[in-house]
């Protein structure tokens, strides 16, 4: 095939191109269902890629991947009866993969105070709870 092009997205602000030499294929036959051909053909696709070994990586997303992951990433499409579909599904995966990988990290969370509001709904509704649990005592004439 070609090589695999990632769109620029989040933590891939001119998009990504990895080279087809870089990647590699395995095919095995695919389990499950699929009619006369199942037993015969090897529609299993097996795609790997290891980033630490990639020249399409800049410093700084090398870094990223990194600290995220320590071995090649590996993924499997056996979806489909046809070989082509699941190399095709295999390489949408592997470029969803890496750009998981590369997306920054999200913004830290600001805590914040509750509202004054919320502070006196929640002491109401606790007062509510107490008069309804004080009615179910005993009944005295």
């Amino acid at each position: 095939m070609d090589d695999l092009r990632i769109p620029p997205g989040p933590g891939l602000p001119d998009g990504l191109v990895i080279p087809d030499v870089e990647l590699v294929e395995r095919f095995s036959r695919s389990p499950g269902p699929g009619g006369q051909s199942v037993n015969t053909t090897d529609t299993r696709v097996e795609l790997e890629w290891d980033p630490s070994g990639s020249g399409a990586l800049d410093e700084a997303q090398l870094a990223r991947v990194r600290a995220k992951l320590r071995s090649p990433i590996v993924v499997v499409a056996h979806e489909h009866r046809s070989q082509h579909r699941n190399r095709v599904t295999a390489r949408e995966r592997l470029a969803d993969r890496v750009r998981e990988l590369l997306a920054p990290p999200p913004p830290p969370r600001r805590p914040t105070k509750p509202t004054r509001g919320s502070k006196e709904r929640r002491l109401e509704d606790k007062r509510q709870r107490g008069r309804t649990k004080q009615l179910r005592g005993r009944i005295e004439d």
